[in-house]
């Protein structure tokens, strides 16, 4: 547990500034109103959509928590801030089934632009996996940037697990059909893929992505896949905008959302989750192997508000 009590902490002090942007604003219409009306929605709703919580998610938010207030028949602007706090987390619960593909035989394939932390999150990523006993397999399929292979052998030393990888601007789906080959060789539990991410050129990207996906239909039509999107945190509605042209490509099922220390746009792993429906399933605050970890709602959003939650 100590390792997750040092990262609660670690997210209380990463949100510092998400917080300031809303949570001391939400606080003051707390203090500032004497009755629940409808200006009083009106500014917490301004407050969330200013936080990068998105225009859904702060809807379905608001909505919620007028439900709440009529349903328990409240009328001290103050009593809301709970109930607001709950609506929160319940927009953004991903739940037991977002991990699915850690217990079975999985191919997990990584894609993002350049310089949001995708490298760093799967080495991370696979550190995480080894700890937890599984053995686990890098591909390393981002071909096209220089760096990135020798990168993820960095990672992979420092996490202590196998890597597979090409030359330098060799055909990304060669190195995936290696690494599957490996990997049933060696009887691996995941088979991570750092894949190029060049937004720019969609058709590239789709076209590498497409012969990635035959590969994986044809060689290893037995694993679970994932496919999960590294977006940078601090961008706020450009990581939206981003994972919303990923989702386009490629078959999205969660988010990795990295860079939360130091931002002001932390509410954007709301907006994100709400807005397309794709949720958040690893949270990254700084640069150790640590520093990932799985998303948790709860704990995210005592955070962001700073409620210290009781020792379990």
């Amino acid at each position: 547990m100590e390792e997750k009590k040092g990262f609660f902490k670690r997210l209380v002090e990463g949100l510092s500034k998400t917080r300031a942007n809303i949570v001391a604003g939400i606080d003051s219409i707390f203090s500032g109103f004497s009755s629940i009306d409808d200006d009083f929605y009106e500014e917490i709703e301004e407050i969330l959509v200013m936080g990068d919580l998105g225009i859904n998610a702060t809807t379905a938010i608001i909505e919620d928590l007028k439900a709440k207030v009529k349903e328990q028949k409240i009328k001290e602007p103050s009593e809301c801030k709970q109930l607001l706090i709950d609506s929160i987390k319940e927009q953004m619960d991903v739940g037991e089934t977002a991990y699915e593909f850690e217990n079975k035989q999985s191919v997990v394939l990584v894609i993002g632009v350049n310089g949001v932390g995708k490298t760093t999150s799967v080495g991370k990523l696979a550190g995480k996996l080894k700890d937890q006993g599984k053995k686990v397999i890098l591909a390393a399929a981002d071909t096209f940037r220089a760096a990135a292979g020798e990168q993820l052998t960095e990672w992979a030393n420092r996490a202590g697990v196998d890597i597979i990888g090409g030359q330098e601007g060799s055909d990304p789906a060669a190195v995936v059909y290696d690494a599957v080959a490996s990997a049933k060789a060696r009887h691996a539990d995941v088979l991570l893929c750092d894949t190029a991410g060049r937004l720019h050129n969609k058709k590239n990207l789709m076209n590498e992505l497409g012969k990635i996906n035959r590969v994986l239909e044809r060689e290893y039509p037995e694993a679970y896949r994932e496919t999960l999107v590294v977006l940078d945190g601090t961008t706020g509605q450009n990581a939206l905008a981003q994972a919303r042209e990923f989702s386009e490509i490629a078959d999205i099922t969660g988010i990795i959302l990295t860079k939360l220390d130091g931002t002001a746009k932390g509410g954007i792993a709301v907006a994100i989750h709400s807005e397309l429906g794709i949720p958040v399933k690893y949270i990254g605050v700084g640069e150790s192997i640590d520093d990932l970890q799985k998303f948790n709602a709860d704990e995210f959003v005592n955070a962001l508000f700073n409620v210290q939650t009781p020792a379990n």
